[in-house]
């Protein structure tokens, strides 16, 4: 916090989180209210997923050669204008389906620039030896934000209607560009007849991505992570809640999630081991809870006690994840390395989210969500089992076990 850029970072991505935290609540339900339809509400949100595909790799080059920060105010007004008008829309009863897709797919484009820029920040703000308690505290100033937004996003959707969860999102994306113009950080400038093309980029971008073992073999294990959380959390979850739990006990579920990142970031600024991805990755296995619990004892308080035990184990896949890429590749190919982990990580979600329903349908919802589990697992085995994930070390220290 004693460096001003990082401070204005921070400002930025709370003040993001604070509206998304409300939004991905509201989104699911304005859809609901529109058609009782899985399979549209997943053609919905699938939308916003391909667009973000489509993007991302351009993300990455265009986070590498310009001002990350400047990428950054350019996204947020994006986002701000395309949710600020799909809040007009549901508040004045006038959105359709169509609308929702094409500002949905409005919304994932502007977020592939957003996520490589970002990321790719973070080194830029803060000395080397202070990154793990950057990302840590960066992860605990997000969620934060998002437990106070989920649990009153829950209750504003469930009693003033989702409209205005998605007004407060678009608010937030126009605050959070305001913040990002003031991160002042130096930026490395390439005279322009010495600028490769954008096909260069991406193949050197790709080298620094396979190059290193551990790296693809994170990515391709959450190809299948979050594919399944969002076919079996984001999508069949509200379902479950319209039909068991309630809206407002949803909101309080994701809060509990968010309470456990909460405490999870602060472990994560306090952890020191010498193989640190290889906790974090272990940690994944107990996202297979969630979707268990849902299939099997959908129970308020049981679905918030393992949303929260999630919660804590994300933190520390994501802060060991973001800690292990910056510490070991180079700052001026880190957005493109971004660019391609995310790339690999969502490619599955927008075809899951388009199966989901008639998979649920001809399945069962039950037998889905425990087919969701069991990837979880496999794939958590899958990262554990590799060599090279076991081997990554951030730093060398005697006070490290």
């Amino acid at each position: 916090m004693a460096h001003p850029a990082f401070r204005w970072l921070l400002t930025a991505r709370v003040t993001t989180m604070a509206g998304n935290s409300m939004a991905t609540i509201a989104l699911v339900f304005a859809v609901r209210d529109v058609t009782s339809s899985v399979t549209t509400l997943g053609v919905v949100v699938a939308a916003r997923s391909i667009a973000n595909v489509a993007f991302l790799l351009w993300g990455g080059v265009v986070a590498d050669r310009l001002p990350r920060q400047y990428v950054l105010v350019g996204s947020s007004t994006v986002s701000a204008l395309s949710q600020g008008l799909l809040a007009v829309l549901v508040l004045t009863g006038s959105v359709s389906i169509p609308a929702f897709i094409v500002l949905a797919a409005v919304n994932g484009m502007s977020s592939a620039f957003s996520y490589p820029a970002a990321s790719a920040l973070v080194p830029q703000t803060v000395p080397v030896e202070l990154r793990q308690r950057a990302n840590a505290l960066l992860r605990l100033g997000m969620n934060s934000t998002m437990i106070a937004g989920a649990s009153l996003g829950g209750l504003l959707i469930a009693f003033a209607g989702p409209g205005w969860g998605l007004a407060v999102n678009a608010l937030s994306f126009g605050l959070a560009g305001l913040a990002f113009w003031f991160v002042r950080v130096p930026a490395a400038q390439v005279a322009a007849e010495h600028k490769p093309g954008v096909l260069s980029e991406l193949r050197v971008g790709w080298t620094e991505f396979v190059s290193r073992t551990w790296v693809w073999v994170v990515v391709v294990a959450f190809f299948f992570i979050n594919a399944v959380h969002a076919a079996g959390v984001l999508v069949l979850g509200p379902v479950i809640a319209d039909t068991v739990i309630g809206r407002e006990t949803w909101g309080l579920v994701l809060a509990a999630e968010t309470a456990g990142m909460v405490l999870g970031a602060f472990v994560a600024m306090r952890i020191r081991v010498r193989r640190l991805l290889l906790l974090g990755v272990a940690c994944t296995l107990t996202f297979a809870g969630l979707p268990l619990a849902l299939a099997l004892h959908p129970a308020p308080w049981l679905l918030m006690v393992t949303a929260f035990v999630c919660g804590l184990c994300l933190e520390q896949v994501s802060v060991a994840w973001e800690t292990s890429l910056q510490h070991h590749v180079p700052q001026d190919r880190l957005a493109r390395v971004y660019s391609y982990d995310m790339l690999g990580s969502i490619a599955a979600v927008p075809l899951a989210q388009l199966v989901v329903g008639p998979v649920s349908g001809a399945a069962g919802i039950t037998a889905t969500l425990v087919g969701c589990a069991v990837i979880h697992v496999l794939a958590t085995l899958a990262m554990v089992a590799s060599r090279s994930v076991r081997s990554v070390e951030n730093e060398r220290s005697s006070t490290l076990v």
